[in-house]
């Protein structure tokens, strides 16, 4: 079955490139492929999403360049994370979806685990450090092809990915298929609540098609004998949400942190499109303040460079127009960035090396990384360098 939605949009974040289409130098000379990236909100599902759509093929491949191990946060989160499940669940059996290169997995026997990573570059990497990994879409036939070689999970895990999928429904009747009746789904993924309260509209690009809610998650899970029995907030990825799932008849206990979130959702406004219109004015209004600061800067002959060329910063550079006249090259740990430009604004990518000393201002394209970047860079802040991000709003942080 498959489920209508009648989508408002109420949010035009401009003509955007492929967030992670990352331009080697003879690219540079072709054009772009490019789509008019708008956000929708449906009324009856109360779920946000982006208008346009991917193929997954499009989007997901052997080039796809993001690496969760390059970040300290994200590694320690999974790590945390792996301890409690291990005490709290104590999991024969775990299935990833979306597995990246073996970040979480690699907390676990390697006889307990399998994961799922279409982007086949990254999946060998997992692969190569012993785990048993496949490199298809999560899908009806993937989800059989688990069953058949592996049986039912009484823990299925999954990060960032599920918001990746167009077709939710399908998405979760599949993974009720391999999912034990007194298993646990874990998954979690960037906070509505939290992207509203910031004014992050780059958590929306090509890849994100969904940001959820508890709400609007609740609904589907509900179509599909699911339900969502506890709920914790986290800091990472700038302000997500852990949601665990069990099936209905499983008699596991709906924890107070599941009715807690309802509320909070409730009495924000998630279910109302006057939400949406109110953020709607603060994206536009930080749009014309962050290119305002920008300029202010760059006519006081400053220099700035930029860190984290993340697939959110792609979405602020284009929306906002602001390219290699503003911003002389990116930093990026990632290897697979270096040497490369940044979709749509063009802006060189270095490989990641001490901040040069004639650089005066850093914009946080890693915004949801701060803290972990601001340790990293003391001597920057110490000698008097400043950051600039556009969350909340607009600012120089130093």
């Amino acid at each position: 079955m498959k489920i209508k939605y009648k989508k408002i949009e109420f949010l035009n974040l401009g003509i955007q490139p492929f967030a992670n289409s990352f331009l080697s130098k003879k690219e540079l000379k072709k054009k772009e492929k490019k789509y008019k990236l708008s956000v929708c909100f449906d009324k009856k599902t109360k779920l946000v999403s982006i208008k346009k759509t991917f193929s997954s093929k499009k989007m997901f491949n052997n080039k796809y360049p993001y690496r969760s191990s390059m970040s300290k946060t994200v590694n320690n989160s999974f790590k945390l994370l792996s301890k409690k499940i291990k005490k709290e669940i104590s999991p024969r059996k775990i299935l990833e979806i979306g597995s990246n290169d073996g970040s979480f997995l690699k907390n676990f026997n390697k006889k307990k685990s399998v994961g799922i990573e279409p982007c086949s570059n990254i999946e060998k990497i997992t692969k190569q450090n012993g785990y048993r990994t496949f490199a298809n879409y999560w899908n009806k036939n993937t989800a059989l092809k688990i069953l058949k070689n592996f049986g039912k999970f009484d823990l299925i895990y999954s990060a960032n990915t599920i918001s990746h999928i167009k077709n939710l429904n399908d998405v979760f009747k599949n993974i009720n298929l391999v999912l034990a009746d007194k298993g646990s789904l874990i998954i979690e993924d960037p906070s509505l609540i939290e992207c509203l309260k910031k004014n992050t509209y780059d958590q929306f690009y090509n890849e994100h098609i969904y940001v959820f809610s508890f709400i609007g998650l609740s609904y589907l899970l509900k179509k599909n004998n699911l339900e969502i029995y506890k709920v914790e907030n986290l800091s990472v990825h700038g302000g997500s949400n852990r949601y665990y799932i069990k099936k209905t008849n499983n008699d596991k206990k709906i924890e107070i942190s599941s009715y807690n979130q309802f509320r909070k959702e409730k009495k924000y406004g998630i279910d109302k499109i006057n939400t949406y219109y109110s953020f709607k004015k603060r994206v536009e209004k930080s749009k014309k303040n962050l290119l305002l600061l920008v300029n202010k800067i760059k006519k006081q002959k400053k220099r700035i460079i930029g860190y984290g060329a993340t697939a959110k910063s792609t979405t602020i550079l284009n929306y906002c127009k602001i390219g290699n006249e503003h911003i002389d090259y990116f930093l990026d740990t990632t290897p697979d960035k270096q040497n490369k430009y940044t979709p749509g604004s063009r802006i060189i990518i270095k490989k990641y090396k001490k901040i040069d000393k004639s650089v005066d201002y850093i914009f946080l394209g890693a915004w949801n990384f701060k803290k972990e970047i601001f340790k990293k860079e003391k001597n920057f802040l110490s000698r008097g360098g400043k950051f600039i991000t556009h969350t909340p709003y607009p600012k120089i942080i130093c």
